[in-house]
């Protein structure tokens, strides 16, 4: 694993602890001013910009003071030299719907671009499954 690949996991999996603890500094901390996310409530067009992103976590927060988990599973990461990309699955749940569906995965999708020699997150996508 090349340094910005490793660079670039750790950068997504203390993004997905910050959200984990609801610590919304810690979750917009790595992002592009210009980031786009295609999320899994609604609006489905997505939202672009970081003041609209800022927006979609309060409610995700509140969702998940249930007890929810956001738990990255897998995570895989490719880094060219100024775009990268990676993907994951992620317990993200209750208890309750993830002993109903133990399986169950969010799916992350993340593209990154490097600002200044740094990374940060440009876009995002989550989705699940259709049953």
């Amino acid at each position: 694993m090349s340094d910005d690949e490793t660079r670039i996991r750790d950068l997504i999996t203390g993004w997905a602890e910050a959200v984990h603890r609801g610590d919304l500094d810690g979750v917009l901390a790595d992002h592009t001013e210009d980031i786009v996310m295609f999320d899994v409530p609604p609006p489905h067009e997505g939202v672009r910009g970081i003041d609209a992103y800022r927006d979609t976590w309060p409610p995700f927060f509140e969702w998940q003071s249930q007890g929810a988990s956001f738990e990255i599973d897998s995570l895989d990461v490719t880094a060219g030299t100024e775009v990268a990309y990676a993907h994951a699955l992620l317990r993200c749940g209750t208890p309750k719907e993830l002993a109903a569906q133990p399986t169950l995965r969010l799916r992350l999708t993340v593209g990154l671009r490097k600002e200044d020699g740094r990374w940060r997150i440009a876009h995002e996508h989550h989705s699940f499954p259709l049953d």
